[in-house]
């Protein structure tokens, strides 16, 4: 999912909002613009906060997913490597 464009969808919707209330409540032309940048501002930042968090969960989900490479490895050098060497002891055990 792209989340690069989240931060300024939620930005312009919650200016989107306060431009109508602010309308609607007759307020002078320097409130309104001091209120829209500051809810600009600040759900900028919330939107930001938000992406990181939602890459930093799809970072660990997909480290979780993933097996350990050191049971991977090992397995295949036990394989590469035949019997382990307490299986030729006790066969030799067994012979003498």
């Amino acid at each position: 999912m792209n989340r690069k464009s989240l931060p300024l969808i939620l930005m312009l919707v919650a200016g989107l909002v306060t431009v109508v209330i602010t309308f609607l409540k007759d307020y002078s032309i320097p409130g309104k613009l001091g209120s829209l940048f500051a809810v600009l501002l600040l759900f900028y930042c919330i939107g930001t906060v938000i992406v990181w968090f939602l890459n930093k969960f799809d970072k660990e989900n997909e480290e979780a997913a993933l097996p350990p490479d050191d049971v991977i490895e090992k397995e295949s050098e036990e394989s590469v490597a035949g019997p382990s060497e307490e299986g030729a002891s006790a066969e030799e055990d067994e012979e003498s």
